[in-house]
Parts: structure tokens; sequence; C-alpha cells
């Protein structure tokens, strides 16, 4: 089978895939994918070790997938792999692509250059981060997320009511406090060293993907690590893709996968705003019987009329047009919500249009 014939091929559905990142995203189809979760390597540039005052050794990242010659070869990488994921993303999908100091602005830079629109940069302020050995700069106590759709007037997935639950009912800000991964969560080797020396906390993969995907969406995260982006994507009901390189860090990943359970469907599901619901025309109450042609419609206050026509259009003052377009006409305004602005009387009570949209919501659901 060619080139062409392998990308029809079946997804790999929650599966991890060893391998290489561009190799292996060039064999998945165009537009598969909804969302993408990156944690690309740093290029730290650590040449020494990093030693605590008591001359114990840091253990930070100095492995060899995270060096690399120069800053033009590190451009280079990253344009390469964002070209591969764009090309798999879905054009209602996003990507999300986590850095620190040294890579977070040269990737900024090429996102936009190969098209990506920037929705949000969001800070990642650790409760615990490593301190500062060396007492000769501010101690590095976050990291920056950067949050794409695929260009300035594309659609994406935002799961605003969501995240505003997911903070107590107010709005979810673009700084957020959580700790790195510790304790029981760490991946640990025998002898106790870390599995992954940049495992990202759950917590952190939860938000990302609670707030812009949906359930049984497609997750892909190419640098795969020890698995945080399956495992969440797994428990909340997503479907994941998984590429990573190492096969210890593979192995260590699946393990860990195949101890996480499922949220049960009911356990996922979010709260939708107005704006995720199907758009209901005024005219589709009218063809089915919910309002009549000839009824009489009143502001809240019974200052202004407007009489329903069978085109669902409504006459008022002088002027036939929308509800919303009537709306503003009688307020003599720029602009109005027919839906919130116009009411019917029922036994002597006016009633908000609005509740009637919901009716023919459902009934049109059936």
């Amino acid at each position: 089978m060619g080139l062409g014939g392998a990308r029809k091929s079946k997804l790999p559905l929650n599966e991890i895939i060893v391998g290489d990142c561009m190799q292996e995203l060039a064999k998945l189809p165009e537009q598969c994918v909804d969302l993408v979760f990156a944690d690309p390597p740093y290029n730290l540039q650590i040449n020494n070790e990093l030693l605590r005052p008591n001359n114990k050794k840091v253990d930070g990242v100095d492995d060899e997938w995270d060096k690399f010659g120069s800053f033009a070869a590190y451009d280079d990488f990253t344009a390469a792999w964002l070209r591969a994921c764009r090309r798999v993303l879905k054009p209602k999908g996003s990507l999300w692509v986590i850095g620190s100091y040294h890579n977070i602005f040269r990737v900024g830079t090429i996102l936009q250059d190969l098209g990506f629109w920037v929705l949000n940069d969001v800070v990642w302020r650790k409760t615990n981060p490593m301190p500062n050995f060396r007492g000769r700069r501010f101690t590095n106590a976050h990291e920056t997320l950067v949050w794409v759709s695929m260009g300035s007037k594309a659609r994406y997935t935002f799961n605003y009511e969501a995240m505003k639950a997911l903070n107590d009912e107010l709005q979810m800000r673009s700084d957020w406090l959580i700790p790195i991964c510790s304790g029981p969560e760490r991946l640990k080797q025998d002898g106790g060293c870390k599995t992954h020396p940049t495992q990202k906390p759950e917590a952190l993969l939860h938000r990302i993907i609670l707030a812009s995907s949906n359930k049984g969406d497609v997750v892909l995260d190419p640098f795969l690590g020890s698995g945080t982006t399956a495992a969440v994507a797994k428990r909340l009901g997503r479907r994941f893709i998984g590429i990573e390189r190492d096969e210890t860090y593979a192995e260590a990943a699946k393990a860990r996968l195949a101890a996480v359970t499922p949220l049960k469907a009911r356990s996922v599901e979010t709260l939708r705003g107005k704006r995720a619901e199907a758009r209901i025309p005024f005219g589709a109450l009218v063809e089915i019987g919910l309002i009549s042609p000839g009824t009489v419609l009143y502001d809240a206050r019974a200052r202004h009329e407007a009489e329903v026509r069978a085109d669902g259009s409504i006459a008022a003052a002088g002027a036939q047009g929308s509800i919303h377009k009537m709306g503003a006409h009688v307020q003599g305004a720029a602009a109005c919500n027919g839906w919130t602005f116009w009411y019917y009387e029922v036994e002597g009570t006016l009633k908000p249009i609005d509740a009637l949209r919901e009716q023919a919501r459902r009934r049109l659901s059936d």
C-alpha cells in the first residue's frame, strides 16, 4: 500500500504509537483530530550540571531529546511538527503548546507565521516550583501555554460554562495556580528516580481537555512522554492518539493507561451555554404552531406592540422586519435582542418569547 492508501487507513484511536512524531503524523489522514496538546522539547541549553547548595545534583532535564545544535535547528524542528499538526487538525480544531522562557516565544512566532490564531496565552503558576539555587535571578515559578485556533475566523470549541462552573461561577482567568506533578501521581522507576523529567500534572490536562474538547473528540499528543494527556483524555471520555519515540516512556504510559477507568458518560457531561445550542429562527415557532400569525407581541412594560406575520416577521410602528430589527426600531436603538425584548400574552400575563424558543428546540430535537 502506498502512502496515499496508508493515510486512508483506520485511525489508531486510543493507542500509543512508538515512533518519531514527524513520521507518524504523516501517516494520519488530514483533518482527523479535534484537539492537539503538545509538550515539545524546551531546548533548555543546559551544558553543565546544576547543583544544589549542598552540592547535590539537581534532577533536571539534560536528555539528548532536548538538545539542539542552534536556535535555527530548533526553529526548523518546531515549524515541521507544527505544520504536521496543522494538517491533521480539523478546521474547527485547536492546539495547545506549553513551554518555558527558553522556547515559548520562538514557538509563538512560528505559530503565527503558519497561520494559527492566538486565542490565549495562559500562565501556569506552580505552587511548588524548583528554587533558584544560584540566587542570580528570579525563581522560575511558571510555564506558559499558548492556545490557538486554525485562523482568525475559525470556529473552535470553548466550554465557557464548564470553566465557569469549575471556578465557583467566576470566569476562568488566564493565570492558573496548579501544583507541579508530585506524590503518588509522579511515575517512578525502580530506585525512586523519575520515569520522565517533565511529567505534567493531570490537573493541568484536565482543565485543558475539559475546556477545549467535547466527549468523544479525538485528542492528539505528539510528544506523549509519560502519558498524562492520554490518561486524562481516557478518563474524560475522549479518544486519543499518543506518539512517543522513547520506548521506556511509551511502556510507562501504556502501564499507566491500563490502570485508568473512564468516567461514566453522564459524569463527563458539561454545562452548555446558549451559544452552543442549536439556532432556532423565530419563523420556526410560527411554522410548528407555537405562535400564530396575528399574535400581538409586547415589550416587558407593554409600551410597544407588534403583530406576528406568517413569514416569521413582525410589524410594528409602520415597519416590518425581524424580531430583532423591529425591537431596535421601536426603541430607536442601533440593535436589539428580540428574543429577550418581545413578550406574548397568556391569560393576562406577559411571557417572553424566548420560552417558546426553548420549546421549539426540544420539539425539533426529538
